[in-house]
């Protein structure tokens, strides 16, 4: 019997998507199905919207930062309905874009939920269709809070659609989504608080750079950093709401207007009905290979935050795992995907940077190292501009004299990154590096001085 798709992919995020049209550009029959708009997290309720709404702080911030060189503060303000319908300006427009691409392709696009009904089958709004693979690219969801009152809480989609910004707001949780959306909201006039229950925020960063740095930087800001702070309970009050906290043996309350769900994400495959297709799945989502294909079941890949990989939730990593699927599914192959040198990025302001290992990670694995620890606040680049702080941590190894790792905080800092990631994957040396000609003054030119 034939099968009614060559694929079908369940899933229209970035990873699904460019599977879908890679394998429908290769003349399959591609089949891709979501709920939601296409475009997915990063370019509908995450990355790029976020990215956006920060445009409106790093002008208040860099009108702060030059405040006393001549330059007035007085009458810059963040009018948040104004920057909202200039985000939306963006991304309302991303579906119909992503689906004339994949109608160009003639993929079949069905905007409904789809559950497996079988190893080969899954049911797409009442109706079962077959297919000879699939490709589960679903993203993932906020992890799901159970202390008393977790039912009030808003997520990172909500808060990208308020428009108007509350005065005062809790986030829960010190990682990426909190620490971001805080840095945005402060600047707009907010009172924010950041609720960590672990000893330090934004775990898998150098340490130095946020404890030393980016936590004070944050609370001269203007925002109170609270780790070692659990929530205990959320109660509505008659203008929002009562947060109880407890820190060690003491117990205390801050006062939101609204409480955002910032810690932490899970994979998103409930309702998919995966016991049905014999599909494997973790607390990590969706047991791979190394080539992303279904430990269970061969007719099944996934990618992106869904799956269990050895990549990070970012957006770019989704991207090549949905390439490499495609091509591992049209080719029979078995390529692993490449998770060497890919940066990352907290747009803080300033924003911090890693790529590469961190310091006890290189140390743990025999690196015979050298680290360069640069306290950039005083250099040109950041004179011009006001700023105080600007640090760059970057661990080289001694023998192939080849970097390792780059930690970097400061003001334009995602981009050095970048350059150092190119020369992490292209295995440069920090010689090599030196010696090429940058443009100058530019914010590049810093980079040999940094090693």
């Amino acid at each position: 019997m034939t099968a009614d798709f060559d694929l079908i992919v369940i899933g229209a995020g970035m990873a699904g998507v460019s599977a879908a049209n890679k394998c429908a550009g290769a003349g399959w029959n591609v089949g891709i199905v979501d709920p939601l708009p296409y475009g997915g997290t990063c370019a509908l309720r995450g990355c790029d919207p976020k990215k956006i709404l920060r445009r409106g702080a790093e002008i208040i911030d860099a009108a702060h930062l030059m405040g006393d060189t001549g330059i007035s503060e007085n009458g810059i303000r963040i009018d948040w309905a104004a920057l909202m319908r200039h985000k939306r300006g963006f991304t309302d427009a991303v579906p119909e874009g992503i689906e004339q691409v994949l109608a160009g392709n003639t993929v079949t696009m069905f905007h409904t939920a789809a559950r497996f009904t079988g190893p080969n089958r899954v049911d797409i709004g009442g109706t079962e269709y077959s297919a000879d693979r699939f490709l589960i690219a679903t993203g993932a969801r906020p992890k799901p809070l159970n202390f008393p009152g977790h039912e009030h809480l808003i997520d990172s989609t909500d808060f990208l659609n308020l428009d108007t910004l509350p005065a005062r707001i809790v986030f829960v949780g010190g990682g990426y989504i909190s620490f971001e959306f805080a840095h945005i909201a402060a600047r707009a006039g907010a009172t924010c608080s950041i609720i960590e229950h672990g000893d330090r925020p934004l775990n898998g960063f150098d340490p130095d750079l946020v404890d030393d740095l980016l936590t004070s930087s944050t609370e001269e800001t203007g925002i109170s950093v609270h780790t070692s702070t659990t929530i205990t309970r959320i109660n509505p009050t008659s203008d929002g709401f009562t947060v109880t906290v407890a820190q060690g043996d003491r117990s205390s309350t801050i006062a939101a207007d609204i409480v955002v769900h910032g810690a932490g994400r899970t994979p998103n495959v409930d309702g998919l009905n995966l016991a049905a297709a014999n599909v494997a799945v973790s607390s990590r989502g969706v047991t791979v290979a190394g080539h992303l294909q279904s430990t269970t079941n061969p007719a099944v890949y996934a990618a992106g935050d869904v799956a269990d990989t050895a990549g990070s939730p970012l957006t770019p990593v989704a991207v090549s795992e949905g390439k490499v699927a495609a091509s591992n599914m049209l080719k029979g192959a078995a390529t692993i995907p490449e998770y060497t040198a890919v940066p990352s990025t907290v747009f803080t302001l300033p924003e911090l940077n890693r790529v590469g290992l961190l310091e006890d990670e290189a140390r743990a694995q025999g690196f015979d190292i050298i680290i360069r620890n640069t306290d950039a606040s005083r250099w040109y680049s950041s004179y011009r501009i006001g700023a105080h702080t600007a640090r760059a941590k970057i661990i080289i190894d001694r023998t192939t004299d080849t970097i390792l790792g780059a930690h970097l905080l400061g003001r334009g800092y995602a981009e050095l990154t970048n350059t150092f990631a190119l020369a992490i994957k292209l295995r440069l040396t920090t010689r090599q590096l030196k010696s090429a000609p940058t443009s100058y003054p530019s914010l590049g030119s810093d980079l040999s001085s940094m090693l």
